[in-house]
């Protein structure tokens, strides 16, 4: 498989991170442009495969921008006012359209970590 997948993990909740509002974004130098908002389903994955795909799977610089904030908020999360952890945005490259990139999330309200995955 080629293209673009990701989920999220909640590490605090012990499971995936359903509801989750993710913008992916081209970039060129610091000029974003939105390819797509997705949200993340019980698996916290995105339903109907790679985010980016086909021709659209593009050598290039991009950024993930995962809406935190607010899936903790909905969650219950007990956060500072405004909340540690809001929008976090990854920011990666793709240099090989042959390959499949997957680009992972694990969150808790005041920390992450990501990786590039398989």
């Amino acid at each position: 498989m080629t293209g673009l997948t990701t989920h999220v993990l909640d590490t605090a909740l012990g499971k995936p991170a359903e509801g989750m509002k993710i913008q992916l974004m081209r970039m060129s130098g610091e000029e974003a442009e939105l390819i797509v908002t997705v949200f993340t389903n019980a698996d916290g994955r995105v339903d109907g495969g790679p985010i980016l795909k086909d021709a659209d799977f593009q050598i290039g610089q991009y950024e993930l921008l995962f809406h935190a904030g607010d899936y903790l908020k909905e969650k219950g999360a007990p956060l500072t006012e405004p909340p540690f952890l809001d929008v976090i945005p990854i920011r990666f490259g793709i240099a090989d359209t042959d390959a499949h990139y997957h680009v992972p999330l694990l969150l808790s309200p005041y920390g992450y970590s990501t990786y590039r995955g398989s």
